[in-house]
């Protein structure tokens, strides 16, 4: 499907003049942001039509990818008023945060995204446990959540730092410093309001005759609720989810509730898009090999320009229990046989570590050591060029300096500082990235020459008692976090970075730790705690338009393989060498 030509399909076409609310499930590449785009375009096409359509998704890469095909296609209006482009998050704050403010607060809200991060630290000297650990309203704490940070939930009172949560939320309420849990919960307190409710009902209706929420299964519920009474306020409203591929679960994203919301809708509201436009035979044949159990029915027919192709899937299997640069190696060899360009072909990967390893990249393990956590700053920086997230690792560029120059007593606490000082883009960006550049590995530079070179950069800014050489001190392992990017490889993904993207190649990495209960799950033993694991793996492979290569230790090449031939999908194995 191409910018230029556009001929849909009679489910597209149901969905592009479809009046009023639906519900629309789409698989993986059946053509969904283009039919959006259509849908509005006939919705926008009326010049004398004085309401807007309101676009809301959940990543700032779905919504870029959308704004750039609606304004590529000439559909959004100039200016945009009254319709709306942005994430779910954003919507909330800009119409129902800034208007209204906190219940009982007259502080001007401040949105801090990073407030889970906060250390609560309830006595000089005591474990710091983040902030998304307790409960904000009762200060309670989450017993799995504090294993998983380190505190012995057996032998040790939780009541100090339960104690000391309620008093955190409460002075960053009365600063008016917010986060979008916050938000959500403010929303809540508002529409139990049913007089507040019609009001803005009413005036969001006035200005939006439909609202469109894509990747809808990353919902939670308090969300759907949210939906729900726009719905009820006479907005048009179209959701559009695929729920296989919901892997926002840390953010209360569940598949259950959604499919319960799916039923609100009369059975002539609730359509679908099938058929794939994106990927090879192969690739859709193993997208369905992949998907969790219950929606393996039907392999989705390839209807795009890759319909014909029979490059098979790959699967690299590797020795041992660790990712290495081996399988960057190997992939790189297959995608350059294909003729296909490095920067096109990510590595993709559940974690940051992991997609890096497999291309060579050093990282570190959680640290808090502070010349570690800068150099893999600088460092990502760097390699971002290739992956493209350069915003983000600027950000935490500047986190990580700040952090360093003991401008910030946490790196959690960034977003608070910005606000607090009022500390806009445009004040730091210039010298952040002027530092960055700096603190780029030298030809011939030693780990000890460019820690040099970083005290004598962040020491004119530092704040404090403590002297730069203390909280930049030698490290072991500085020399291998400082290793250059690789000249030719493919750029290192994590899975949530690229959901909603498509790219010609991809490889999918499958751990040791995980791939076995993955499988496990696929293969008909489900257990919840793999579900979103499996759905990840979903989700990377579905990125794939020409070539598919996955990664899988040894001891699971058998399974992998036997699966998707299972549903019809050639595969090409390559065994690593244990040397390699």
């Amino acid at each position: 499907m191409t910018q230029k030509s556009f001929k849909p399909t009679d489910e597209q076409r149901t969905i592009i003049n479809h009046t009023g609310s639906a519900f629309i499930t789409a698989c993986p590449g059946a053509g969904k942001t283009r039919t959006l785009v259509e849908r509005a375009r006939t919705v926008l096409q009326d010049g004398k039509l004085r309401r807007g359509v309101a676009f809301l998704s959940f990543t700032n890469a779905a919504v870029e990818e959308l704004e750039a095909r609606l304004r590529g296609l000439r559909v959004l209006p100039t200016p945009l008023f009254p319709s709306f482009i942005g994430t779910f998050d954003r919507f909330l704050w800009q119409f129902l945060i800034q208007p209204f403010g906190i219940p009982s607060n007259a502080a001007l809200p401040r949105l801090v995204p990073d407030k889970s991060d906060w250390d609560i630290v309830p006595f000089p000297n005591a474990q710091p446990l983040p902030f998304r650990v307790f409960d904000r309203d009762t200060g309670d704490a989450d017993e799995d959540l504090l294993k998983e940070a380190g505190f012995d939930v057996e032998t040790r009172n939780i009541t100090a730092w339960e104690t000391a949560a309620i008093r955190t939320q409460k002075s960053a309420l009365a600063k008016g410093m917010i986060d979008f849990d916050d938000v959500r919960w403010i929303v809540s307190q508002r529409l139990g309001d049913s007089n507040f409710r019609d009001r803005v009902g009413k005036a969001l209706a006035a200005r939006f005759c439909e609202v469109i929420v894509d990747e809808a299964q990353d919902c939670n519920p308090a969300d759907l609720d949210i939906v729900a009474w726009l719905k009820t306020a006479g907005i048009a409203i179209k959701v559009i989810c695929d729920p296989h591929q919901s892997i926002y679960q840390f953010r209360g994203g569940v598949t259950d509730e959604l499919m319960k919301f799916a039923k609100t809708f009369p059975d002539d509201q609730q359509l679908s898009m099938t058929g794939n436009f994106r990927s090879s035979p192969a690739i859709c044949s193993a997208v369905v090999a992949l998907k969790p159990p219950g929606g393996a029915a039907t392999i989705d027919k390839p209807l795009g320009q890759h319909k014909h192709d029979l490059t098979p899937v790959h699967i690299l299997s590797y020795p041992g229990t660790k990712v290495t640069a081996a399988i960057g190696a190997a992939y790189q060899k297959i995608a350059e046989r294909h003729k296909i360009p490095l920067d096109a072909a990510p590595v993709i990967a559940s974690t940051r570590p992991s997609g890096s390893n497999a291309i060579g990249q050093s990282t570190v393990s959680r640290t808090k050591e502070m010349t570690l956590l800068l150099a893999e700053a600088a460092m990502q920086y760097h390699f971002a060029f290739a992956s493209g997230n350069r915003k983000e690792a600027l950000v935490n560029l500047h986190r990580t300096v700040l952090y360093v120059q003991d401008r910030i007593p946490s790196l959690g606490r960034y977003h608070a500082h910005v606000a607090e000082t009022d500390l806009d883009d445009g004040r730091w960006r210039p010298a952040v990235i002027a530092m960055a550049n700096d603190l780029g590995v030298r030809e011939g530079e030693t780990a000890d020459d460019w820690l040099a070179r970083a005290r004598s950069l962040l020491s004119p800014g530092l704040v404090g008692t403590r002297k730069i050489g203390q909280r930049l001190r030698r490290h072991n392992d500085l020399g291998s976090v400082l290793s250059r990017p690789p000249l030719q490889s493919s750029p290192a993904r994590t899975i949530h970075s690229v959901k909603g993207m498509e790219f010609p190649a991809v490889c999918v990495v499958m751990t040791t730790q995980t791939s076995g209960g993955i499988l496990d799950f696929l293969e008909g033993n489900p257990a919840a705690k793999w579900e979103e694991d499996a759905r990840k793996i979903y989700v990377a492979a579905s990125r794939a338009e020409r070539l598919l290569v996955i990664a899988i230790p040894n001891s699971r090449l058998l399974r992998l393989k036997a699966l998707l031939e299972k549903h019809g999908c050639s595969v090409e194995v390559t065994e690593l060498a244990r040397d390699a």
